[in-house]
């Protein structure tokens, strides 16, 4: 049986699927059940998926060799995909905050040429999501399947103006409160 070569570094590894997918393996965990004969060892593995364009997904596989349990949690993570709305293509339209647990992750839109400033498992999310600009803290947790989900958390609760508008059943203009010109030019008068 023939293995992939591992890249080495932080962020784990990284590959290209065929429909433009990315995944990120965030962390394996090898587990041990002690029987009569000696140990009995298993993998966890925690993986994101996502397209660099707005679709992001995690999910997490057991098995007793690692390549099965990195299939599995892709596999996982495929089906969980959701969509981001994104400003400009590179940031978020505002902040968030994400709970899961004892975890919470602050999501905060970034300036242009900021970088992804997250540590960990979140900025796997943000790679895989494809936003360039953003600042991220986790707090209150430093368990990875509790960062991610916390984070999910607060992408989900992110939305587009256009969103927010419709919900509202106002036109976008208005929820920025920009004025047309007519109404400035009155007022000068």
């Amino acid at each position: 049986m023939a293995r992939e070569p591992r890249e080495g570094g932080r962020g784990g590894r990284e590959r290209e699927q065929g429909d433009e997918l990315v995944d990120k393996l965030v962390t394996i965990n090898r587990v041990a059940k002690v029987v009569k004969g000696g140990r009995r060892f298993a993998f966890a593995a925690l993986v994101v998926v996502g397209d660099q364009k707005g679709r992001v997904g995690y999910g997490a596989g057991k098995a007793r060799e690692v390549p099965e349990a990195i299939r599995k949690a892709t596999e996982h993570a495929r089906r969980t995909m959701i969509r981001v709305p994104m400003k400009e293509g590179r940031t978020l339209h505002h902040d968030a905050v994400g709970r899961f647990g004892a975890g919470k992750v602050v999501v905060r839109a970034a300036d242009a040429g900021t970088g992804i400033i997250a540590g960990g498992p979140i900025r796997a999310v943000f790679e895989s999501l494809g936003v360039s600009d953003v600042v991220a803290k986790s707090l209150g947790t430093r368990n990875p399947h509790n960062m991610i989900k916390a984070a999910f958390d607060a992408l989900e609760r992110s939305s587009s103006p256009r969103q927010v508008a419709s919900r509202r059943g106002k036109k976008t203009y208005e929820i920025f409160g920009r004025r047309d010109h007519s109404e400035t030019e009155g007022a000068n008068v």
